[in-house]
């Protein structure tokens, strides 16, 4: 219905829920040293449903959790437009510079999210670990990853309920 959440708190839904057990399906293969999960409920949701399949302990990770929208969680896209002109616009044009009133900017998110997966990455050295996050924070990760800068950030935002391998060789810058 085009409502922003950033880091408001829904639950799944029906589809999002057979996404997360299709997803959990596939996961067997990889043999994850450990789960972590942004502690919002919708991420919190699938990665409870990936751990039950994978006989899991999820671990929360508040850090992950996708960019706070400040006073635009929860709305729609034209109440956003409508009340905050300048900002939506910038949102779209200029990403990287913007800054939804009261939230986050997606450098902040970056240096949290990474600085986060840094952590994450160091405590299981050479081992797979899984990570069930949010479109931004995952998009981060998939730029840092791929050598390219955050301007791709839009080109690398995942489908709902995709997946994504990344193989790191050390801390992501």
């Amino acid at each position: 219905e085009g409502r922003w959440q950033g880091q408001a708190d829904p639950p799944l839904n029906e589809r999002g829920r057979e996404q997360a057990h299709h997803a959990a399906q596939y996961q067997r293969q990889f043999g994850f040293a450990a789960l972590y999960s942004s502690d919002l409920r919708r991420a919190m949701e699938t990665a409870q449903i990936i751990g039950a399949e994978l006989g899991m302990e999820v671990i929360p990770e508040p850090r992950l959790r996708e960019i706070n929208l400040g006073k635009w969680q929860g709305m729609l896209s034209a109440d956003i437009e409508a009340q905050y002109p300048d900002e939506f616009r910038r949102w779209h044009t200029s990403p990287l510079t913007a800054h939804p009133p009261d939230g986050e900017d997606v450098p902040a998110l970056a240096v949290r999210v990474l600085e986060t997966v840094n952590k994450i990455i160091a405590r299981h050295p050479k081992r797979r670990v899984g990570i069930v996050a949010h479109e931004l924070p995952i998009a981060i990760v998939l730029c840092r990853s791929a050598g390219l800068g955050l301007e791709h950030l839009r080109d690398m935002i995942p489908e709902n309920g995709a997946w994504s391998e990344v193989v790191l060789e050390g801390a992501l810058k």
